[in-house]
């Protein structure tokens, strides 16, 4: 594990799994803060906000985020190999004025093929000064990253506030919004987001207990089989659960009345019924497979989490859903083979075989998948380049929005999958084969395709990839300095 690094606490990890934030403070000086949110300010009236670009633009921000609580943070969600993600935006809410899109509860667009429960990306809001309720921080609803649908209005919510340096780190599916800014100033609030690359295998953080431990009448439990499953996953499956996983289990009549749960509109008692399926014996895993396979759209991405959970039991009956005639089912399944990853051999040739689905979605979803899988196979790696190739080839003939419109920041989905997949797996392939085709990725129309493209020569390092990224870096290096008033 890295050295200097502020570590977090079981407490703190504790809290983030059950509410899916937590708020830290960076003691840099004011200085630091105040120079950079005079630059930022300079910007954005000049130029406008330079979205992307703000790294770049404003190159003194990246020091926030190389503290040793920063980093210390973000490698006990995400691993100690985690990526800061191209896609970052600088939030400016002036007085009395709710930024462009804001002021409504949403979760932020989502990168992956499909949303996950286990924390493979997280954000931080930043805040670049003294940050008060008037000044308008981010609003965020405490433990709602498990639901899908709106938790609703009665729900608590919390505006963070704190010191120039104040973070909120949030598991990326956590419901938050805008707030009005009453005071008479301006407030600055930076978004970078940031990806795990491969699934734990150990704590990140600095645990010492194994046991995942909530005070009794200290929160509503109905997630406590998320939690615990999340909290099995990040101690590398290692984790003693406060309550005991017997196989045998095989109570049919509970297994049925679990099933309908799963179907009904209370979200939470669904997912509380799927998850709660996954710990029951063969009757609770058939159950699953039959809502993943003939259920609504809801219950059987619910019933999706629930066979991850239940891991490499699930994964025969997951194999067999890829014949499946509906497309939403076969790319589910492929999600679910993805995170369970396990046996290795199994689920790899599977998904290479999804690899040549003739829905498009199904493809995205199973490259992606490939790209879970804790040191996957050379194979494996030389599926997921043939995919990224054919994608890069086939990218012509797309137009906006062709396929999954939902995601329409993603041009090339398919192509932005299997990049995705090489950043995590590209280091166990053959490298001649992955540099040639992360070297065509550089020139493609979908600009995160060439991120990651870019990223996974990085981690190559090899002298072959480094010759590429000195080509690439002559032509794409950023002048900070240089802005449309400046005349040289």
């Amino acid at each position: 594990m890295q050295q200097n690094l502020k570590l977090m606490t079981d407490e703190q990890m504790i809290q983030f799994i059950r509410e899916g934030y937590l708020i830290l403070q960076n003691e840099l000086p004011n200085e630091l803060h105040q120079k950079v949110m005079d630059q930022i300010h300079t910007v954005l009236m000049e130029e406008g906000n330079p979205g992307n670009n703000i790294l770049p633009r404003v190159p003194e921000i990246r020091s926030f985020f190389e503290t040793p609580v920063v980093r210390g943070a973000l490698t006990g969600i995400l691993g100690p190999d985690y990526y800061m993600h191209p896609h970052r935006h600088c939030h400016y809410n002036q007085p009395a004025n709710q930024n462009p899109g804001g002021g409504l509860w949403h979760k932020d667009g989502y990168w992956s093929a499909m949303r996950s429960h286990r924390p493979w990306w997280a954000m931080i809001f930043y805040y670049t000064q003294d940050v008060t309720e008037e000044l308008g921080p981010t609003v965020i609803m405490p433990g709602s990253q498990y639901n899908e649908s709106y938790p609703g209005d009665d729900k608590p919510f919390l505006l963070p506030t704190g010191p120039a340096g104040t973070m909120v780190l949030v598991h990326f599916d956590l419901w938050h919004k805008a707030s009005l800014n009453t005071s008479s100033q301006d407030r600055f609030m930076l978004k970078f987001q940031f990806a795990r690359l491969e699934a734990p295998t150990a704590p990140t953080w600095n645990c010492e207990n194994k046991t995942f431990q909530v005070a009794t009448g200290q929160a509503d439990e109905t997630l406590l089989p998320i939690w615990l499953d999340v909290w099995d996953w990040l101690n590398g499956g290692l984790a003693e659960r406060t309550e005991p996983l017997d196989p045998k289990v095989d109570d049919h009549h509970e297994s049925v009345r679990l099933a309908g749960l799963v179907e009904g509109d209370l979200e939470n008692t669904a997912l509380n019924a799927a998850y709660t399926l996954a710990r029951l014996g063969e009757a609770g895993l058939r159950e699953l497979l039959a809502i993943l396979s003939q259920g609504s759209a809801s219950a059987s991405l619910r019933a999706a989490y629930g066979c991850i959970s239940a891991g490499q039991r699930a994964v025969t009956g997951l194999i067999k859903l890829l014949d499946h005639p509906d497309s939403e089912k076969r790319s589910l399944a492929c999600f679910a083979l993805g995170m369970i990853g396990s046996p290795k051999e199994q689920v790899e040739q599977a998904l290479i075989i999804a690899l040549s689905d003739e829905n498009i979605q199904v493809q995205r979803q199973a490259v992606e998948a490939l790209g879970f899988i804790h040191s996957t196979s050379t194979g494996a790696v030389s599926a997921t380049v043939q995919t990224l190739v054919r994608a890069l080839s086939e990218e012509q003939l797309l137009q906006q929005n062709d396929y999954w419109p939902h995601q329409g920041y993603i041009a090339n989905k398919v192509g932005y999958s299997a990049a995705l997949s090489l950043l995590r797996t590209g280091k166990y392939g053959a490298a001649a084969e992955v540099i040639a085709a992360l070297t065509t990725a550089l020139d493609s129309k979908d600009r995160y395709v060439r991120a990651y493209a870019f990223e996974a020569l990085t981690y190559l390092r090899t002298e072959e990839a480094v010759e590429v990224l000195l080509r690439y870096y002559r032509t794409a290096r950023w002048c900070p300095d240089t802005s449309k008033a400046s005349m040289f």
